[in-house]
């Protein structure tokens, strides 16, 4: 069994799947490029998984929440998203698999109707279903993305266990 961690967030992912660290300045790009923390790969998928608001004093978690609320955190979820994805790509690690771009924000406060705003906004971004008239990619670059917090990641993610440490 792997153990991802980021600041105290720690996730446990099943023994059939693979995990790394990947915002951790190997990447050798750091300088020009954003990344998630984590790239994980099941037999059919791949996920790449960013983690915010772990290290985030309770004082400080209203300013963190309205930032988040004012879409400025969108932007830089989105180029840490599209970053990674291009240094796949290039790296020729990005086959046939799906993509799936899961965040993970770990204040509990957040309601699932925030969850679900984030969501949304997020996949405009990307763009989730590439530009209009749809058709003109050949593939999407990102298959679906989602925002979760520690409760919901645990109640639809079973599977990818998140916790404390």
């Amino acid at each position: 069994m792997t153990t991802l961690i980021e600041g105290n967030i720690q996730i446990t992912l099943p023994d059939n799947v693979t995990g790394r660290k990947f915002d951790d300045g190997s990447h050798g790009l750091s300088h020009c490029m954003k990344a998630v923390d984590f790239i994980i790969e099941e037999a059919d998928r791949i996920l790449f998984v960013e983690v915010k608001g772990d290290s985030i004093p309770k004082d400080k978690r209203s300013e963190y929440i309205d930032k988040l609320k004012s879409e400025k955190l969108d932007k830089e979820l989105q180029y840490k998203y599209r970053d990674t994805f291009l240094y796949q790509w290039a790296s020729g690690n990005v086959d046939d698999k799906s993509i799936h771009y899961w965040v993970l924000i770990a204040i509990e406060t957040l309601t699932d109707a925030d969850l679900s705003i984030r969501t949304d906004f997020l996949k405009r971004k990307l763009p989730l279903k590439g530009p209009p008239p749809s058709g003109k990619w050949k593939r999407p670059i990102v298959t679906s993305c989602m925002v979760f917090n520690i409760d919901t990641w645990n109640r639809l993610l079973p599977d990818y266990s998140v916790s404390r440490i």
